[in-house]
């Protein structure tokens, strides 16, 4: 029997998707040697390699495409014909809306679809990629009752790394103490097995084992955090709190380096650790960006659906110069849309603006830095626009958006989970809140130094305050690296400029930096000034700054860890 064009092209694409799988694993699978080797400065270049895979793929697979099909590649009926018979091949596979999205890639790639083409593409707004999973589909079961400290044995035992444990009875001590604490006191005698999913997660210079603690009364989450030491892995931490396990898989952080045969499941797995955390946020942050893009995109849609009274209204918070901003008034996302000018001062364009968001793409965001997500050729209702917001789009965003007949074209635009500006936090919140927003404010400028990046502008207004109260910067056309950045102390003034404006006897250069005049434009009470000053007065100070920059020079790691000092073992064995 002869195969038709149509279903070789299906078995070209699904093959192409499997090479891209394998491919996709094999990077993958270098973290667990980057971490037993310790060889740090390629770990986020594997990263970017493996961010950058897709659409090297999806480029290979139109070539390969056009080789095979030749004019009949530009027919539709073609493309529709492919689509329903790569639908049988991917049926029986748990991952299937994988090469779905594949399809869907090249299809968008080869016609330049704007919105959505029913008719050539997969359109399934009401399905969902984990529909009839329960659970993973694979685990590693201990039963508590073996005892705690010989449970956590075998746990290492079954989690081996070729530069060894350093001390493994240490570790097996230090990781029991802590379990047999945080869960057997909460569940007494119903506590019943640690599960843990059967490979590490790896990111930046740590591994995780993740799982839970399953009782009679329920599960709660269960992650051990490691270390790679000169003398071996360590033990470093012990999370047991839902909290804990949120800043873990937190969307300000960057994507995880976990060999899975299978992802669905796991996503089921960890979305009932966390409930409350979308799966496009799951599926996004293991490493499975493209398909995260497709949940995000159903979800969202399928909301403005259901919702006919929802409306796209201007975004809380001060109005940007660089970038409009919107959002559906009842669900969290924004969508940022590069206005046409500027308003002085700012002296960047579009194209700066858009290698600032790579940047950060491409960098250790560490909890600080809110992903940001590139969407093309968005259509949206018309009549679900206010008024004023759909006007300044088109009056001062033409560049990207545009109105056909009843819908509105977003040609691009980033998409980011929407929280409350810090500005507006502190002005409502608590006088307990707010401090605490403060302080975190002032931790989180340290962090982003300590990863060598400096936010530009410090303003609170483009900070953002997250469900656990992390500040976290999401405004990034003024974001650099430290190595940018000149800091400088304020010269004594003159006596005959005493009573002279600051910018008239200061000269200051392109990269110059005056920390000590930071606090001025803050704009917040005194008492929270004062105390963010007393609590992290060196961000204010240019010789704080550069000493940091100086210690990023000589290699230096500046560890930021993602969970307090209260959730580690050992504080002697950080990172290095």
């Amino acid at each position: 029997m002869t195969t038709s064009l149509h279903e070789r092209a299906a078995a070209l694409i699904l093959d192409a998707f499997l090479d891209y799988n394998a491919r996709f694993s094999d990077i993958t699978r270098r973290a667990k040697r980057r971490f037993e080797r310790r060889d740090w400065k390629y770990v986020q270049v594997d990263a970017n390699a493996r961010g950058d895979l897709y659409d090297v793929c999806l480029k290979e697979t139109l070539g390969r495409l056009e080789l095979l099909a030749e004019e009949r590649l530009r027919s539709r009926a073609f493309w529709a014909a492919t689509r329903d018979a790569l639908a049988q091949r991917v049926e029986p596979m748990l991952d299937r809306e994988f090469p779905k999205t594949f399809f869907n890639s090249l299809s968008r790639r080869r016609f330049h679809t704007a919105g959505v083409a029913a008719d050539i593409e997969f359109v399934d707004l009401h399905s969902e990629p984990t529909t009839g999973i329960v659970d993973a589909v694979d685990l590693h079961r201990y039963e508590v009752a073996d005892g705690m400290r010989r449970v956590c044995a075998r746990i290492l035992a079954d989690y081996p790394f070729a530069n060894g444990y350093a001390d493994i009875k240490a570790c097996v001590g230090a990781i029991a103490r802590s379990l047999r604490d945080r869960l057997q006191h909460r569940h007494a005698s119903g506590l019943q097995s640690i599960e843990l999913i059967p490979v590490p997660f790896f990111r930046e210079r740590r591994a995780y084992l993740v799982g839970r603690a399953v009782s009679e009364r329920g599960h709660l989450p269960v992650v051990i955090a490691l270390v790679s030491t000169p003398q071996g892995v360590m033990a470093d931490a012990v999370l047991t709190e839902v909290e804990q396990l949120s800043q873990l898989f937190s969307y300000a952080r960057s994507y995880f380096h976990a060999d899975l045969p299978t992802v669905a499941d796991i996503v089921v797995f960890l979305s009932a650790l966390m409930p409350h955390k979308p799966i496009d946020e799951l599926f996004t942050l293991l490493g499975r960006v493209k398909q995260g893009k497709t949940e995000r995109y159903r979800h969202l849609f399928r909301h403005l659906q259901r919702h006919a009274d929802e409306r796209l209204v201007r975004a809380d918070g001060a109005r940007g110069m660089v970038m409009a901003v919107f959002t559906p008034r009842d669900y969290p996302l924004v969508f940022k849309v590069i206005r046409d000018r500027f308003a002085y001062p700012k002296d960047i364009g579009r194209r700066q603006v858009e290698e600032k968001y790579r940047l950060v793409f491409r960098h250790d965001r560490i909890g600080r830095l809110l992903d940001a997500q590139e969407f093309r050729h968005l259509h949206f209702r018309r009549d679900q626009f206010d008024a004023d917001m759909l006007e300044e789009l088109l009056g001062e965003c033409a560049e990207a958006v545009s109105v056909q007949d009843d819908q509105v074209l977003v040609r691009h635009c980033y998409v980011q989970r929407r929280l409350r500006p810090m500005n507006l936090f502190v002005r409502e919140a608590s006088a307990a809140d707010a401090l605490r927003a403060m302080l975190d404010y002032g931790q989180s400028i340290k962090d982003l130094a300590r990863s060598n990046v400096f936010p530009g502008d410090l303003l609170l207004k483009n900070f953002g305050i997250s469900r656990g109260g992390r500040a976290i910067f999401y405004d990034y056309d003024e974001l650099c690296l430290l190595d940018d950045c000149r800091f400088r102390s304020l010269p004594e003034a003159r006596e005959e400029d005493e009573t002279r404006p600051l910018e008239e006897w200061l000269t200051v250069r392109e990269g110059d930096v005056f920390p000590e005049m930071f606090p001025r434009f803050l704009g917040v009470p005194a008492h929270l000034r004062d105390a963010l000053v007393e609590a992290h007065g060196e961000i204010f100070d240019a010789v704080w700054w550069r000493r940091t920059q100086a210690e990023l020079a000589e290699g230096r790691y500046l560890d930021v860890a993602p969970y307090t000092d209260l959730a580690r073992l050992m504080h002697t064995h950080k990172p290095d």
